[in-house]
């Protein structure tokens, strides 16, 4: 098959620019998809009032995190499979992959829509969500999940073009998307005074474009790795390889939204204006997040296609390079934004003393902290990568989640504070990245087979020099 993709950057050639080349578009679309739904916040705000803005960035966003990121995390072990046939070259093996993806993305999407709307109200009143934001979470979320079918195409179609090395056209298309959903956006909620649902509307017709605009690129892939929607066909080792890796990510996942739950619930508990200026915080660390997790993408696919082309020498130089990465971008986002927090937080609370107070507060206590993570986004994309799912899975629910969740219920809970709330995420990155270095360094991560062939490699360089 001709390379009309970026495989020869991935496999071949200076991995810090191919990196670079496959990590910029990533991240500027997570930073698109971040403003457009920072404009969601602003707008409701501006427009609507601070209950409109605790309603959408409050527990609303956690039910939307822990639901819709389990599916996006089960969609990674499609990208994973994809990444290792194409590096080895393997393309009727990757037009499997591509067809089994979408219909999986398809169920998912058609699932998600059910169980959002059946379980928005019970899970809103689990979380103590606050009288005065009940019923606009409520019709929020009722029509967010409406655009979940759409949603899940396009993530899944994103991850596919990713995983072949083409991290260009999602990009285009989320930029699309972004100016159409801004502009619905002061359509719906200024003009038609729709409050939240205006919101919601405008963000499920927006990704329904960019679903198609991502299903018309899947049908014009090359024929050797082009899907026959018409015809899908379910390869049961193709799916069974999927869900095995991408089971445990979405499990995780899910564990994390859950912790985030218990920590919302201590939110609330705090007051309107507080879960506003929760909100507000949760806005620009929700621009951070998909930064980490484009770096750890970038290095997933990295580390995928190189070990399915069998160089484990570039799969090892992926995982420091994408260290490096990960460590200086994250360090740079917490110089900024401490010391832009005040400004920043405005945007979303004009003249709301006790909301920027809560925002900024927040903002200082864990902004600072973030490349403290590093090692667990990079080295968790790098064992999901060669197959080794699980153990990482493991790794982050007992130091991430677990932890969180006991610190909250023996003491957070009951000395419910801005500090006490906040002080769980460094702590919790700290220990999840010493034990996912040690982890690492243990080796234990590699298959046999890269292990065999690193230690061969390893021999023939020392013959060399010798």
């Amino acid at each position: 098959m001709a390379k009309t993709l970026a495989q020869d950057s991935i496999i071949e050639g200076s991995i810090w620019k191919g990196m670079l080349r496959f990590f910029l578009p990533i991240m500027l679309g997570t930073l698109l998809q971040q403003l457009y739904n920072m404009a969601d916040t602003v707008i409701v705000s501006r427009f609507v009032g601070k209950e409109a803005l605790a309603a959408v960035g409050g527990s609303s966003a956690i039910i939307i995190f822990l639901l819709v990121n389990f599916f996006v995390a089960l969609a990674s072990g499609a990208s994973v499979v994809i990444a290792q046939h194409y590096g080895a070259g393997r393309f009727e093996m990757v037009r499997r992959g591509v067809q089994n993806a979408m219909v999986l993305a398809l169920a998912s999407g058609a699932l998600l829509t059910v169980v959002g709307a059946a379980t928005a109200r019970p899970l809103l009143v689990l979380l103590r969500t606050t009288a005065d934001t009940m019923e606009y979470s409520v019709d929020y979320l009722h029509f967010y999940f409406l655009g979940m079918i759409p949603s899940m195409i396009y993530n899944m179609g994103s991850g596919i073009l990713r995983a072949m090395g083409d991290p260009k056209k999602p990009l285009m298309f989320l930029a699309v998307s972004m100016v159409l959903n801004i502009g619905l956006d002061l359509l719906f909620v200024v003009v038609f005074e729709m409050a939240v649902v205006g919101a919601a509307v405008a963000t499920t017709i927006a990704q329904t474009v960019s679903a198609v605009l991502v299903l018309i690129t899947l049908l014009r892939l090359p024929q050797d790795v082009r899907p026959d929607l018409r015809h899908p066909q379910i390869n049961g080792e193709v799916m069974g390889r999927m869900l095995q890796i991408g089971l445990p990510s979405g499990f995780q996942s899910a564990m994390y939204n859950i912790a985030n739950m218990v920590l919302q619930t201590a939110v609330n508990s705090l007051g309107t204006d507080v879960v506003a200026g929760w909100s507000a915080y949760r806005k620009l660390d929700d621009i951070y997040w998909p930064i980490s997790n484009a770096i750890g993408i970038t290095v997933m696919t990295f580390v995928g296609q190189n070990y399915g082309a069998r160089k484990p020498d570039r799969v090892r130089r992926s995982i420091h390079t994408g260290l490096t990465l990960h460590i200086g971008t994250s360090m740079i986002f917490s110089a900024f934004t401490c010391l832009a927090r005040y400004p920043l937080i405005s945007l979303f609370a004009e003249g709301e003393a006790a909301v920027i107070h809560a925002g900024v507060t927040f903002t200082l206590y864990t902004c600072l902290f973030y490349a403290t993570f590093s090692c667990t986004e990079v080295l968790a994309a790098t064992m999901r990568a060669v197959g080794n799912a699980v153990k990482p899975t493991i790794i982050t629910l007992v130091f991430v989640c677990l932890l969180r969740v006991v610190y909250l219920w023996v003491y957070g809970l009951s000395h419910t504070s801005l500090l006490s709330i906040s002080v769980v995420f460094p702590v919790t990155w700290s220990i999840s990245s010493g034990v996912f270095l040690l982890y690492y360094n243990s080796g234990r991560w590699m298959p046999r087979l890269m292990r065999r062939q690193l230690a061969e490699d390893t021999v023939r360089q020392n013959l060399h020099r010798n």
